[in-house]
């Protein structure tokens, strides 16, 4: 699929300000799309969208098909009439620049289950769009909502640690425990129609404003999902919740005994079987709520890392060719020409390029990693295709002024900061714009910049430190950071490098 030149923002809805603690998709996701359409941008990437399990993080979801609960609106709940205006007065979270995960899980649940009391008493006519809504994502929501039930009832444990019989998804256990959790069942399929009426009315907004919306789909699934759960013929666990081989990445020059995920891997010789049914479903559903997919960890799909399910470290493991080009021919068969970004970071072997070319799908490049004596050459601007996605940074790393001023305080030989400045011709005091104005200058048909280096923040407003835990996810900004100019100098910039809006006045008259 061919994109044209286009800029956009990285920024996670959880990231918006707001104040019921945790950023959402009511006015200020609003707002922000008003931003993004008066600087002249057309794309909004964000993280994976689906609810969250241990750790907080998006990348770990415990639905590969679910929307998250955490981002609902209580305000548009308001609106709806499922919540009066008396229940959203007291607010026990302070309004901060980060996301108190513990206490906004709390206070958005307690809201949630309000709402779900007021619908029950007075469903405001929605009873046959809520079962309509059902029936159209049967595939995935019996299963997920019965899995959240389950999981509440078992004090949040692992799903290997249920009942046996709901362990081994027994026929007999699977309808008593629908039966004695009816209700709860009954409010997470309210929660997800709420979930997809918000986002779906969100995107629609910045589709008027001639916005795309680039979702981010993660190769692996988390291990207390009800993906796995109810679906472990597929992956590599056992029935009874064992897992017999698992993913991460080998030892490398950042560690001695590689990465250890511990997500459960594919059985990709049983998915080719129905001609990989469970990944068209995932497709599918993810593109109801976004207009780009951008796949993470995309050489998974010519290669993986397999390691015994056992196994303490990831040393043990050996790569397994993928049948990355059987599943992308059979997605096109089936759904046509898809809207795919490759993230092919790391470690890339020719086989991946060769993978990610065939279908035409944009690589990235991070201008973090082009600088410097141990620089990767193919993230300097001039060696550029026009085929590709630049960034100047990513969720995994520091904010692009946070580090720079770590390289500067280093001063070595040939360093990475000299070396930036030498190859931008720029030895002023924001390097940080002028890497934005390089990559808005470059071929590269997409530019993406975090909204941490669009207000110029240092390290602490860094959204995640990969392999910790605390802390990471909870970054937020307020309206104060933006300058009232800083949509003309960024829609400034779209001009000059001719990333603008689309021509065609997309917006309701």
């Amino acid at each position: 699929m061919n994109f044209e030149r286009s800029a956009g923002v990285l920024l996670h809805p959880t990231s918006l300000p707001g104040k019921y603690g945790i950023g959402d998709i009511g006015e200020d996701a609003y707002k922000f799309v008003d931003f993004l359409h008066d600087a002249g941008q057309t794309l909004w990437q964000v993280f994976p969208l689906g609810p969250t399990g241990y750790g907080n993080s998006p990348y770990q979801c415990v639905s590969a098909f679910a929307g998250n609960p955490l981002l609902i609106s209580p305000d548009k709940l308001k609106e709806e009439g499922f919540l009066s205006k008396n229940e959203l007065d007291d607010l026990p979270i302070e309004n901060s620049s980060r996301v108190d995960f513990g206490n906004a899980i709390n206070y958005k649940m307690s809201l949630l289950k309000k709402a779900f009391n007021n619908f029950q008493n007075d469903s405001n006519g929605l009873d046959m769009e809520i079962k309509l809504f059902c029936e159209n994502h049967k595939e995935w929501i019996d299963d997920f909502a019965l899995f959240m039930a389950c999981k509440e009832a078992h004090g949040g444990a692992v799903w290997s640690e249920w009942d046996k019989g709901l362990v081994h998804r027994d026929k007999k256990s699977l309808k008593k425990w629908s039966d004695k959790l009816s209700d709860e069942i009954i409010f997470q399929k309210f929660v997800q129609f709420i979930f997809f009426r918000q986002w779906k009315s969100l995107q629609i907004y910045a589709n008027k404003k001639g916005i795309k919306i680039i979702g981010d789909m993660p190769i692996f699934i988390a291990y207390d999902s009800s993906d796995l759960w109810a679906n472990k013929n597929e992956f590599t666990v056992d029935d009874g919740g064992k897992l017999t081989f698992v993913a991460g990445v080998p030892p490398d020059y950042f560690s001695a005994t590689g990465q250890l995920w511990g997500n459960p891997l594919y059985k990709w010789e049983v998915m080719e079987k129905n001609n990989f049914l469970w990944w068209r479903k995932r497709f599918s559903s993810l593109l109801e709520l976004v207009d780009i997919i951008r796949i993470d960890h995309f050489r998974g799909f010519a290669a993986y890392w397999k390691i015994p399910g056992d196994a303490k470290t990831a040393e043990p493991g050996k790569w397994i060719k993928a049948p990355g080009e059987k599943l992308f021919n059979s997605l096109k068969n089936h759904l046509g020409d898809l809207p795919i970004l490759a993230e092919d970071l790391g470690v890339i072997t020719p086989d991946v390029e060769a993978l990610r070319d065939q279908f035409g799908f944009p690589g990235m490049k991070v201008l973090q990693f082009a600088f410097g004596e141990d620089m990767e050459k193919k993230f300097l601007p001039h060696n550029y295709m026009p085929n590709c996605v630049v960034y100047t940074g990513t969720h995994d790393n520091d904010t692009t002024k946070g580090f720079f001023d770590k390289e500067k305080e280093k001063k070595n030989d040939g360093d990475i900061f000299e070396h930036a400045q030498k190859y931008l011709n720029y030895f002023g005091d924001d390097l940080v714009s002028e890497l934005i104005r390089t990559a808005y200058a470059s071929v590269a048909n997409f530019v993406i910049i975090p909204m941490q280096d669009i207000l110029n923040l240092g390290t602490e407003a860094r959204m995640n430190f990969p392999s910790t835990l605390g802390g990471n996810w909870s970054w937020r900004f307020t309206w104060d950071q933006v300058d009232k100019n800083l949509h003309k100098h960024l829609h400034g910039l779209a001009n000059l490098y001719e990333r603008p809006p689309k021509k065609k006045d997309t917006e309701e008259k």
